[in-house]
């Protein structure tokens, strides 16, 4: 390869870096390249750890030929516990480097040659002649959780393998690589984060500059305001290790049945979860929030066979909902701010919520939300009465489900 051309590369992710463009093109771009300009890269994978509730980290893999089959990305659990993970990991290249304290690893493959890692077996039998391993490391200031290093291998098919002239070339193209794969690693974490400790929409309106304290707009939503029957009473009599799970597994079936059907949990109260429902038509809000009721429903009942199979505690949700005009952004003091939904219609959704439990109902919708749902979405609601509702000025008729209709 010549210089111009290694200097090309070097500019071309740079810019592709600051563009903006996604860790895998990245990756498939700067392969495509280096193939093009004759060095002989058969199969490369770059590993880096993130911020993510669930997953550790992700692996991106590049194969010069036939990529049929192979996922380009995947996304790898917790290595710092025990079990297969956490083996394979302690059995890597990747592990020798970061517990050795060295960035480079060069390993011949073939006849002749030591295979102190498993995994140049596996390359010999793909026919594979040189690998190498890098890892890139970031001072403290830079990393984020665990994120603080890429680790990358790279490897040849070519019969003499890479040249030193090669080996060198690489380590010194990896390194804008690997910065423009940082840009585009921090921008995704900062999608994860915002979006799952603000909600989907909220987080994408923060991120898209909606920060300021103050900003707000006046909107008309659902709102959804669920709760979790004899919550207190479980916390008593259960064992304190059985408290998280609990809330865990209950809060995945009422948040999951909440995002399929359109909606977007905003905060989360202990064992309660506010959402919210934004349509353009108000029956179509209303009929989206209904549909989650029913997939939460669902979704508990299936979660409580599951626990009652293991002797462990259960539980039901109750409901309020309603429609209204709310005041929807950053809400707060100046060093501490919240993304959330504000005014009377806020109020009056946990009035209805709360009121589930003195008259023995699961859902309660307020009259207004029964006034915006469909013809055929009233059809499987009925009055409950006129209730007095704290801080809401005058009595108002709720309706629950149907038990005919609940029953289908």
């Amino acid at each position: 390869m010549e210089a111009a051309q290694a200097a090309d590369i070097a500019k071309w992710v740079t810019e592709a870096g600051l563009s903006g463009t996604s860790e895998l093109e990245l990756l498939q771009g700067f392969c495509s390249r280096l193939t093009e300009a004759g060095l002989p890269v058969s199969r490369v994978n770059i590993v880096i750890d993130t911020l993510h509730p669930i997953h550790e980290g992700r692996v991106f893999r590049w194969r010069r030929d036939d990529q049929d089959g192979l996922d380009p990305v995947i996304e790898y659990g917790r290595t710092n516990v025990e079990g297969q993970a956490a083996e394979n990991w302690r059995r890597s290249t990747y592990y020798h480097l970061w517990a050795t304290g060295e960035d480079f690893l060069r390993r011949r493959i073939g006849p002749g040659h030591i295979e102190d890692f498993s995994v140049l077996a596996d390359l010999r039998a793909e026919e594979q002649t040189d690998y190498l391993a890098l890892i890139h490391r970031f001072e403290a200031e830079g990393a984020i959780g665990e994120m603080d290093s890429f680790y990358s291998s790279w490897t040849s098919d070519a019969p003499s393998g890479f040249s030193e002239e090669e080996i060198a070339l690489l380590r010194e193209l990896a390194s804008p690589l690997m910065l423009a794969m940082k840009c585009a690693s921090l921008a995704r974490i900062a999608k994860t984060l915002v979006e799952t400790y603000l909600g989907r929409d909220a987080g994408r309106l923060v991120l898209s500059g909606r920060i300021a304290r103050g900003v707000t707009d006046r909107i008309q939503a659902v709102l959804w305001f669920s709760d979790l029957h004899g919550f207190t009473h479980i916390t008593e009599t259960a064992d304190p290790e059985q408290i998280i799970p609990f809330l865990n597994d209950y809060s995945e079936a009422i948040i999951s049945s909440i995002y399929d059907a359109g909606g977007d949990v905003l905060k989360l109260i202990g064992d309660g979860a506010l959402a919210i429902f934004k349509e353009e038509v108000p029956g179509q809000a209303c009929r989206c929030a209904l549909k989650a009721q029913r997939l939460m429903q669902s979704r508990i009942r299936v979660l409580n066979d599951e626990r009652l199979s293991c002797n462990l505690p259960v539980t039901s949700a109750y409901l309020g909902l309603h429609i209204g005009e709310v005041f929807y952004g950053n809400i707060g003091s100046q060093d501490r701010l919240d993304f959330t939904v504000v005014g009377p219609a806020v109020n009056e959704v946990s009035r209805i919520g709360a009121l589930c439990r003195s008259v023995e109902r699961d859902v309660l919708v307020s009259s207004a939300f029964f006034s915006a749902a469909s013809e055929d979405d009233r059809e499987c609601l009925v009055s409950v009465g006129r209730y007095a509702l704290r801080g809401v000025a005058r009595p108002q008729e709720l309706f629950t489900l149907d038990p005919a209709w609940v029953e289908k």
